[in-house]
C-alpha cells in the first residue's frame, strides 16, 4: 500500500487520522456532557422529592409575589406575560420598576419587573437610578417576594463578564439573595433537541457557577408554547424554594428600605421641579412668540465656548450638518466655519477651551486672547454664545467657577447672550434634560439660571435637523430678548506676561470699544511667507519676523519652529509649539534679552497657499 492509500487491486478512501481523533474527542466530550446532565437531573429530582415527602409537604401559595431581574433584552417582559397569561408588559426599556397582577394556575400572582443592566457592565458602571430601582423592587410586593427570578437567555453565551455583572447586581440586595433566587432561562425554542441540563453542562464554568450558586434551582420557558404546563412547573418550584426557606419570603434590611423610600421621595421632587422648569421655559418661549413674533434670522452667527473635550467641534459639525470641524485635535486657536442648514446661512466660530478645573488666572494668556478674539470673527457680533457642557460628567463648583471666570472675560453682559448647550445627549436615554439639571448639584442649576434658563441638548450622533432647528429657534428668541443688541460688554486687555509664567498675572483690565487691543492686533496680523522650496530641515525651520527693535514682545530675534510638536488645529492650519530665541548679533550684545533671556512659548500655524504655491507660517 502506498502513502496515498492505493493497493494493487484498486483504490479506497481513508480519513485523516487527525480528523478522526478530533471527532472521537468531540464525541467523548458530548457523552461526558450528557453524563453530567443526567447527574444534574437526578440531583434536582431527588431534591424535589425529598421536599415533597418531608413533614407537611410543600404548601400551596395562593397569593404569590415574584420579582424579575436580569440584564437588558433578557426577556423579562415576555416572562412576565407568560407567567400571568396576559400581554400586559411591553418591551420598551424601562427605567423604573413595573408591577402587574393577575390570576393564573389557581393563584393570585403579583409580578414586579425591574430595569435591566447592560450585561457587560459592572455595578459601578450602571446608572444610580437603575440600582436604586433594583433594590426598591422588593418593597413593591410587601412584605417581600417569594422568589427572585434571574432571567438568562439560552441563545447567548454566558461568559465570565456576564457572570460578574449578575453577581454584583444581585448582591445589591444582600448576600442572602441567592437562597431566594431561581435561574429562569428564556428562548427555550432555540435549544432544539438539547435539554436545558445539557445546555448548562456545555455552557462553561460561568453558567455552572451561577446555577450552583442558586442551589441548583433553574427552569426554562419557551414563549411559543401555548399550554400552561411550563408555568405550573415554575410555580411549583417557587413553592418548593419557599419550603426550603422555612416559609419565609425575601426581605432586605429595614434601614435600607427607609433610605430607599427617602431617595424615591427625593426623585419625585426632582421630577416635579423638572416639570416646572420645562413649563417655565415653554411659557417664556410662547410669550416671546406672541409679543410681536420671533423674526427668522437668515444669516446667523454663533460662537462656541467651553472647557476642553466638552464636544465643541462635534457641536459645530452637528449645527452645520457637515463635518467641518476636526474632532481629533485640540482647537488651539479660533476656528471659523460656515454652511447652510435649516434654511439659514450659519457661521460658527469655535474658541479654544480651558482646562475644566483651571481658573482664568491659570489659563494661558494666549487662550484668553483667543476667547476674546472669537467675537471679532463674526462681525458685527454673534447672535448667541453657546456654552458647551457634557451631560455625562458631574459639574462641580470648581468647574462652575472656571466657567464664570472665563465667560466674564467678555464682560458681565455675556450671560444675556449665552445658551447652555449640553452635549452627549444620547447618554441621558429616558432621562429628560430638565431632570438632569434638577438632579445635579447647585452649581449646574446656578449656571442654567445665570443664562436665563436657556438651555438645549444635542445628540451629536444625529445629523437630522430637528434638534438643530429647535436650537436655532432658541437663538432667534435670545436675539429678540436682547432687542437686536449684539454688544457683549467691555473686553479685557491682557498683560504681556509669558503665558506659562504664573508670576506675571497682574491682568490689567482696560475698557476698550473693539476686541483688537494694541498687543493682540499686531500678533494676529503677523504672517511670514516662506518659499516652499526653502532648503532647510523640514522638522526645524528658522524664520525671521519683521519686528521693530523696540517691540514689547520680542527684541531682534528668530523663530524656531518644530513641526513635530503639534498641539492642535487652528483656522490657518495645524498649530505647533515653538519658542522665541534672543539673537546674538553684534548689534545686540549689550542689550538685555527679552524676558531676561528666557524662552517665550508661542504657537505657530502653517498652511499651503495654492495660488502662490508657498507655505505661509503665522504665529501667536
Amino acid at each position: 500500500m502506498s502513502e496515498h492509500g492505493h493497493k494493487s487491486d484498486g483504490a479506497y478512501f481513508s480519513i485523516d487520522p487527525k480528523i478522526m481523533n478530533e471527532l472521537m474527542k468531540k464525541k467523548e466530550e458530548e457523552e461526558e456532557i450528557k453524563r453530567r446532565a443526567t447527574e444534574r437531573v437526578m440531583k434536582v429530582k431527588e431534591q424535589r422529592e425529598a421536599l415533597r415527602s418531608s413533614t407537611g409537604g410543600v404548601p400551596h401559595i395562593s397569593d404569590m409575589k415574584i420579582v424579575l431581574l436580569g440584564c437588558r433584552d433578557g426577556g423579562k417582559s415576555s416572562c412576565a406575560n407568560t407567567i400571568l397569561g396576559t400581554p400586559d408588559f411591553h418591551n420598551p426599556r424601562r427605567t423604573e420598576c413595573v408591577k402587574r397582577e393577575g390570576e393564573t394556575q389557581g393563584r393570585h400572582i403579583a409580578v414586579v419587573e425591574t430595569p435591566g443592566w447592560w450585561n457587560n457592565y459592572t455595578v459601578d458602571q450602571t446608572p444610580y437610578d437603575v440600582k436604586q430601582e433594583i433594590v426598591s423592587s422588593v418593597s413593591l410586593c410587601s412584605p417581600g417576594p417569594h422568589a427572585l427570578l434571574l432571567v438568562i437567555r439560552v441563545d447567548t453565551s454566558f461568559i465570565d463578564t456576564y457572570r460578574r455583572a449578575v453577581q454584583e447586581h444581585l448582591e445589591l440586595l444582600g448576600e442572602k439573595v441567592w437562597s431566594h433566587t431561581i435561574v429562569l432561562f428564556t428562548n427555550a425554542d432555540c435549544l432544539g433537541d438539547t435539554s436545558i441540563d445539557e445546555h448548562i453542562e456545555s455552557g462553561g464554568d460561568a453558567l455552572q457557577w451561577l446555577v450552583d450558586k442558586c442551589g441548583n434551582r433553574y427552569h426554562v420557558l419557551g414563549f411559543e408554547e401555548s399550554d400552561g404546563s411550563q408555568v405550573t412547573e415554575l410555580l411549583d418550584r417557587i413553592e418548593e424554594m419557599v419550603k426550603v426557606n422555612s416559609g419565609h419570603h425575601f426581605s432586605i434590611d429595614e434601614n435600607m428600605l427607609i433610605t430607599l423610600t427617602e431617595k424615591k421621595m427625593k426623585k419625585r421632587e426632582v421630577k416635579r421641579r423638572a416639570e416646572q422648569r420645562k413649563i417655565n421655559v415653554q411659557k417664556q418661549r410662547e410669550s416671546l412668540k406672541s409679543s410681536g413674533g420671533v423674526p427668522h434670522i437668515s444669516d446667523m452667527r454663533i460662537v462656541l465656548l467651553g472647557y476642553r473635550n466638552a464636544g465643541k467641534s462635534s457641536c459645530g459639525n452637528t449645527i452645520l450638518g457637515t463635518q467641518e470641524f476636526q474632532t481629533a485635535r485640540r482647537t488651539a486657536e479660533c476656528e471659523k466655519r460656515e454652511g447652510e442648514n435649516a434654511g439659514r446661512h450659519i457661521t460658527v466660530v469655535e474658541a479654544p477651551g480651558w482646562l475644566a478645573y483651571h481658573t482664568a488666572e491659570l489659563t494661558p494668556d494666549r487662550d484668553k486672547r483667543e476667547i476674546v478674539l472669537s467675537m471679532s470673527l463674526c462681525p458685527p457680533g454673534p447672535h448667541a454664545l453657546l456654552l458647551v457642557i457634557r451631560v455625562n460628567e458631574s459639574f462641580t463648583e470648581i468647574e462652575r467657577r472656571a466657567v464664570q471666570e472665563h465667560l466674564e472675560l467678555l464682560g458681565e453682559g455675556v450671560w444675556s447672550h449665552t445658551i447652555v448647550l449640553f452635549t452627549v445627549g444620547e447618554w441621558l436615554k429616558e432621562t429628560s434634560i430638565e431632570q438632569h439639571i434638577e438632579s445635579g448639584v447647585e452649581a449646574l442649576q446656578w449656571l442654567v439660571e445665570k443664562c436665563g434658563n436657556r438651555y438645549h441638548v444635542l445628540d451629536n450622533r444625529k445629523f437630522d435637523d430637528g434638534q438643530v432647528t429647535e436650537l436655532l429657534e432658541k437663538i432667534e428668541e435670545i436675539a429678540v430678548l436682547n432687542s437686536g443688541d449684539r454688544s457683549i460688554g467691555q473686553f479685557p486687555d491682557f498683560s504681556e506676561a509669558n503665558p506659562d509664567d504664573l508670576s506675571r498675572r497682574d491682568s490689567a483690565y482696560a475698557s476698550i470699544s473693539a476686541v483688537q487691543t494694541d498687543m493682540i492686533e499686531p500678533l494676529k496680523k503677523l504672517t511670514i511667507a516662506a518659499a516652499a522650496e526653502q532648503q532647510t530641515s523640514p522638522s526645524m525651520e528658522k524664520l525671521t519676523p519683521d519686528f521693530k527693535a523696540d517691540d514689547p514682545f520680542v527684541d531682534s530675534s528668530t523663530i524656531v519652529y518644530n513641526s513635530n510638536e503639534s498641539i492642535g488645529q487652528g483656522s490657518y492650519g495645524i498649530v505647533h509649539r515653538g519658542s522665541w530665541h534672543s539673537c546674538c548679533s553684534e548689534d545686540n550684545k549689550n542689550r538685555t534679552p527679552p524676558r531676561g533671556g528666557k524662552r517665550i512659548p508661542y504657537t505657530l500655524h502653517q498652511t499651503f497657499n495654492r495660488s502662490t504655491k508657498k507655505m505661509v507660517v503665522g504665529c501667536d
